[in-house]
């Protein structure tokens, strides 16, 4: 009888999903794997595009769902809701008895799923650790980097910070980032009638014409200046005269500043030439950007589907504040001439060539092996050798 392993995967927001759904296929697919999928926080929540309902769609089983959501959309409201999930979380993974939990990327819900798991001696898988950013995504990332046991980076270059972190070589698997495997494995031509399919509200689109995506998420560290922030972007895309397919923020502190900043420019301009949605599933996410003019906000889904795909992207303000990223970004302020004119520029350039940064598109497969096989222990020490170290404390004597 062939041991299966059981690996707890904690899906909290649409952009978790995507990020993480060719893992989910892959460890299905193993008989040496037993997959326990965790849905909680914005990805239970209509508002938030209801993300649980695509997940039972693409045929996945819910082991359990966690709702801890404090509502409010503030940093007190933020902190509350880390907390709330690590309580219920930390119920779950007793009842359910993972091996290994697999938490995704940077943001809230990552840090109270690698504090449970790992206060409670259970291994803490890790993907995207490594990277750059901007807000408080940056200190959440590098926190759970300390708290876990494997760590899967989405590129080369995180992969060796992730070893200058002082993390142990052979537990740093550089394979890509997940989310390029949908996008390298379906037909990526946009359905004619997938404006329709989901909705929405505004003004029509017609996919035969051509289109814009916008996706900008609060800024935690800057919050209170998210309604002017989104302000200038809407003014910017108003002014285009082109179609404009805008997504929903996310739950981070100060998104009711930017969906109040969206509600009142809808209701008071009823503009022409755009139209809002709260989410689409993973591949039609995909099939979106492939066939848009440029993505314009501050998701990181510019600069990685992004890159991966050679399509223009316009990214706004510091979200995305030193992230790695190809030939297809161009950088603007919170302004709306600057962020025009980069859209006008990026548009008339056209596709770049794509850019595999972020992978190839075999991170699911790699991840679920590694999942499998590879040996895991609690027991952490930083992997510094002493001349590391010396070497580090002479330089820093020396600035």
């Amino acid at each position: 009888m062939i041991y299966q392993r059981k690996v707890c995967i904690v899906v909290n927001s649409r952009a978790n999903y995507g990020r993480i759904k060719s893992v989910l296929s892959a460890i299905k697919q193993r008989d040496d794997l037993e997959l326990q999928l965790v849905v909680g926080a914005s990805a239970l929540l209509h508002r938030f595009g209801n993300v649980r309902e695509f997940i039972e769609r693409d045929g996945f089983e819910i082991s359990a769902t966690v709702y801890s959501i404090v509502e409010g959309e503030t940093p007190t409201t933020m902190a509350k809701s880390t907390g709330m999930a690590i309580m219920e979380l930390a119920t779950l993974f007793e009842n359910l008895k993972p091996d290994i939990v697999l938490t995704v990327a940077d943001r809230f819900e990552t840090i109270a799923t690698a504090i449970a798991a790992s206060y409670m001696n259970i291994p803490v898988a890790h993907t995207q650790g490594g990277e750059v950013t901007g807000s408080i995504d940056e200190s959440v990332r590098h926190a759970v980097t300390k708290l876990s046991h494997i760590h899967f980076p989405a590129t080369e270059l995180a992969a060796d910070y992730l070893v200058r972190m002082g993390e142990d070589p052979t537990t740093v698997h550089w394979t890509g980032c997940p989310a390029m495997d949908v996008v390298g494995s379906i037909d990526l031509s946009l359905p004619t009638d997938l404006f329709e399919i989901y909705g929405g509200v505004g003004a029509y689109i017609d996919p035969k014409a051509p289109y814009l995506v916008v996706l900008q998420h609060p800024v935690t560290t800057e919050y209170g200046r998210g309604f002017d922030q989104i302000s200038e972007t809407l003014e910017a895309i108003a002014a285009l005269n082109i179609q404009a397919v805008w997504l929903w923020p996310n739950v981070d502190a100060g998104s009711d500043d930017v969906s109040k900043g969206l509600r009142v420019f809808r209701e008071r301009r009823r503009p022409a030439n755009i139209h809002f949605y709260r989410n689409f599933a993973v591949e039609d996410y995909a099939r979106l950007i492939n066939n848009a003019q440029c993505i314009v906000g501050n998701s990181s889904s510019g600069l990685r589907e992004g890159a991966f795909l050679g399509v223009p992207a316009v990214n706004i303000g510091t979200r995305q504040q030193g992230r790695e990223h190809g030939e297809n970004i161009v950088h603007v302020d919170h302004d709306r001439d600057q962020i025009r004119q980069a859209v006008e520029i990026q548009m008339n350039h056209g596709r770049f060539a794509p850019s595999k940064i972020f992978g190839s598109g075999d991170a699911g497969l790699r991840i679920a092996e590694l999942l499998a096989k590879q040996p895991v222990s609690v027991q952490k020490k930083l992997h510094y050798t002493f001349s590391d170290c010396g070497k580090g404390l002479h330089e820093a004597s020396s600035v």
